[in-house]
Order: C-alpha cells, then structure tokens, then sequence
C-alpha cells in the first residue's frame, strides 16, 4: 500500500495529540504547536489529493488492519482531499485573523483551552470528511459539538454561557435523532460500515420496506438539519455567533455547519444510495425548507441592526442554497451544493474575520450606526467585507455567483415545477442580499466628519497588523482563485462524486 494512504489517519491521530499538548502548554506555545499542525495537515491533505487523483482512484485504510465487520475504516477520495484542504485553510487563516481577538476577549489562563478545542475541532472535521464507520462519524459529531459549545463558551461571560449552553441543547436534540436513526439503520442492515450498509440495502426491495427506511432517512436527515442551522432549527445560530469571538464566529459558519452537510452527503450516497433517498423523496422535503431557509433567513438578516448578527442570519440563508442543491434530486445539484460549502466557507469566514478590524476602530462595537466610515478608519477590514459582501450578492468574477449560476443550471435539469420555484428563489434571494449588504457597505464607506469638518482619523492603537494584512490578503485571494478557477474547482467536485458512489 502506498504511503500517502496513511495520511488520513496521521492527520486525525495529529490532531488529538496536539490537542492534549496545546491543554499542558502555556499560551503562547500552545498558539505556535496549532499553527505548526496547521502547516503539517496542509501538508498530508495536499499528498492526499495529489496521490488519489494521480492513480484516479479512492484508497481504504483499515485501522490495524482488521477488516469488516470488526474493524474501523478511513476512506478518502478526491472530494475528501480537497474538504481537507479547504478544511484546513480556512481553519488556519480564521484563527490567524482573529489572533488579537482571541487575546483580548479570552482570559488569559483560558488561550491555551482555545487552541485545545481548535485542534480537536480539526480532528472531528478531518474524521467526519475520512471515516467510513458511520458510529466512528457519531462519535466526532459529538466532539465537534462540544468543542463548538466551548469556543463559544470560552468567552467567559454570562451571555456566552448561554448562548453555549442553548448551542448544546439544541445539538444535542440533533445528536439524538441522528443516533436513532444510526441504531435503526444498523438494526436492519446489521452493518456500520457504509460500504457495508449499502450492499444490505442494495439486497433489500425498498419498495417493501419504504416506512421503515423512509423514518431512517428523515431522522438522519433532520438531526443532521437541527446541527447546519436549516430553518427552521437555526435559533441558536445567531446567539452563538453573537457571544463569540472572531475566529469562534468564522469557524462556526464556515466549518462546523459544513462538516454535518458533508456527512449528511455521505450518508446519502454511501450508506442508503442516492437513487434509493429520491424513491422515498426525503430530497423533496429538504428542497423545501432549503427554499424556506433563502428567504426567511434573508428576511431575518434585513431586521438586524448588528452587522455580525447580520451575517450570522445571513449563513442560514446560505444553508439553505444548499440544502436546496441537494433537495433538487440531480447530480448537477449536488455539485452546485458542494460548491457552495466552499464558497461560502471562504467567503463568510472573510467577513466575519474583517469584523474583527471593524470592530476595533467602531468602539468594539458591530452595531450599524456604530460602524459608520469606519471602511476609512481600517481599509484592509473595509475591502475584506466589500470583497465577501459582492460575493453573497452575487457579482461575477466571486464564488457567490458561480454558485448561483451552478443552481440556476441545476434547475434547468430539473422539472418545469421546480426549476420556476428556484429561479424565483434564487432572484428574491439575490435582491434581500443586495439589501442587507450593500446597507452595510454603505454605513462602512459613510464619511464621518468632527466639528471641524475634517474626516475622522485612525486611532494609532487599531491600526492593523501585517499579519492581519497578509491574512485577509490571502482570504482575498481565495475567494477570487474559487470565483475565477471555478471549473477546476467543479471538476474535482464532480470526480470525486463518482468516487463516492
């Protein structure tokens, strides 16, 4: 066997490590051991993506070798190369950002906890992309619960606990409906593996058992649901955005919600069998709430007068894109959906992290009548949002509207019903973004004038930092490589799909 195929599993196994290193060390140290992981899974991830598409083929990594049904498989493909890689930069570049934040909003005896629960954040995220062990999966849906929970909580104020204890209860109603739903599944298939749960399905006349695995399918899919925040299970959503900090925010949109999708598609297609999930038309359902969640989240989102309460309404309509991709029932969809996790992880975790520049020249302050020029007062912030904000509207050359533009096809594959409703959707989604956004933009690029006359200028103390300079830099540059690559982009999508059928 090859050695890049041991990958996965240096990758998982380096995150828990680091983990309980970062928990012994102080600050400072525990900050430069998750970088160096950081540096070290781009590395693997890269190698993964690299050897699978070399030999154009998907490779298994059965832990100390013992094969189903006792022992515990890693399988990655070319999508999960490319989920790591997207996994990991993101990760890096959130926590990179929002470095001064972290220092100032967590106590100090607290900063070492945070890069803990970053690492093993990143455990959970790499071994829900690689596992193919559906109660392996669970179990890493719980640590990515919790450790979400604690980057919320981490902040140490009251209004933190509670938003991270409404977080965890929330979650974990999500949790046990997905744990039913794995308990029934192995009940009738008698396997955990997901390869192996689909060669029973593929045994069993769906047909004759349409109830049974129609409720499998729906309590998968709605625990999974309540966890990516779909309408309407989002209430926790925007609090949890709201008492966290930066990186907290940008991680949580970007990376935690995406990561339960990624699964969800999985399930989808390595467990149950897509055709097998459109028979029962569980797809339909997720079609509707998925449309339900563009306009409602939209709407809510126009309500706000906090920019980061804003963006967090914002995610839900975003989820809703691609719940909707998924729910359109064909393979044009599903890529469009897949598309769209990366889009908006790249983006929204660039708005969220150029908050944190707005933030500090408005008086530590988010609301929108507080923000008022400070696009002047900090440039590279102000240009980072305008960045991400023309790309959830929908502006060419940015991943936002190749995304569009990948439904819009999907729909015209669909039927006459459904291709009307989601171009409808996708224009009324398109105008609420243009308001609530460009109503930011505009209070962000509103000069603000003392007695004098004069434009107000910088305080020396926000100015920000070259390593915040290079980051959102880089956050730019990913953006417009997603937005102008695209085409390569969809292509490994598209190969890796077939991989993961």
């Amino acid at each position: 066997m090859a050695f890049p195929t041991n990958f996965p599993m240096i990758s998982i196994i380096s995150c828990l490590m680091c983990g309980v290193v970062c928990s012994i060390l102080k600050k400072d140290k525990a900050r430069y051991v998750t970088y160096g992981l950081m540096i070290l899974l781009l590395i693997l991830s890269g190698g993964v993506l690299s050897y699978t598409i070399s030999v154009d083929s998907e490779f298994i990594y059965q832990m100390g070798h013992f094969g189903a049904p006792f022992g515990n498989e890693l399988r990655a493909g070319v999508l999960e190369g490319v989920l790591a890689i997207f996994f990991t930069v993101i990760m890096f570049l959130s926590i990179i950002a929002g470095e001064k934040h972290i220092y100032e909003d967590v106590e100090e005896n607290k900063i070492n906890l945070y890069y803990t629960l970053i690492c093993l954040m990143m455990s959970s995220l790499l071994a829900l992309t690689y596992t193919n062990d559906i109660f392996t999966a669970y179990v890493f849906v719980e640590i990515n619960t919790i450790t979400a929970a604690g980057l919320v909580a981490v902040m140490g104020s009251g209004r933190a606990y509670f938003s991270s204890a409404k977080y965890m209860i929330m979650s974990l109603l999500g949790s046990g409906l997905l744990l039913i739903g794995i308990t029934l599944l192995y009940d009738v298939t008698g396997h955990l593996l997901l390869s192996n749960i689909k060669e029973a399905v593929d045994t069993i006349a769906i047909k004759d058992y349409s109830e049974p695995f129609t409720i499998i399918i729906a309590l998968i899919t709605i625990g999974l649901s309540i966890k990516s925040a779909l309408f309407p299970f989002h209430s926790w959503l925007p609090d949890a955005h709201t008492a966290s900090t930066i990186s907290s925010s940008a991680i949580l949109s970007s990376l935690v919600l995406k990561a339960y999708i990624v699964l969800l598609i999985k399930i989808y297609y390595r467990a149950i069998g897509w055709e097998n999930i459109l028979e029962t038309g569980v797809n339909d359902i997720v079609f509707v709430f998925g449309i339900m969640a563009m306009i409602f989240g939209s709407i809510f989102a126009i309500a706000q007068k906090d920019v980061k309460r804003m963006t967090a309404y914002s995610s839900v309509a975003q989820i809703g894109y691609i719940f909707m991709g998924i729910g359109i029932g064909n393979t044009a969809g599903i890529v469009a959906a897949v598309f769209h996790i990366f889009a908006h992880g790249a983006t929204k975790s660039m708005i969220f992290t150029s908050l944190g520049g707005i933030k500090a020249v408005s008086g530590h302050s988010t609301k929108l009548a507080d923000i008022t020029g400070a696009g002047f007062r900090n440039k590279v912030a102000g240009v980072s949002f305008a960045v991400g904000a023309f790309s959830m509207v929908g502006i060419p050359f940015f991943p936002g509207f190749v995304s569009k533009l990948n439904f819009a096809s999907a729909a015209c594959e669909a039927g006459s019903v459904k291709m009307i409703v989601i171009l409808v959707a996708l224009a009324i989604s398109t105008i609420l973004n243009c308001l609530y956004f460009f109503r930011a933009l505009i209070a962000l690029y509103t000069p603000v004038r003392d007695m004098a006359g004069e434009l107000r200028e910088e305080v020396d103390n926000t100015r920000p930092t070259v390593k915040y300079i290079a980051t959102m830099a880089c956050f730019i540059a990913v953006n417009l490589f997603a937005g102008t690559f695209s085409d390569l982009i969809i292509k490994l999508i598209t190969q890796g799909l077939k991989m993961f059928s």
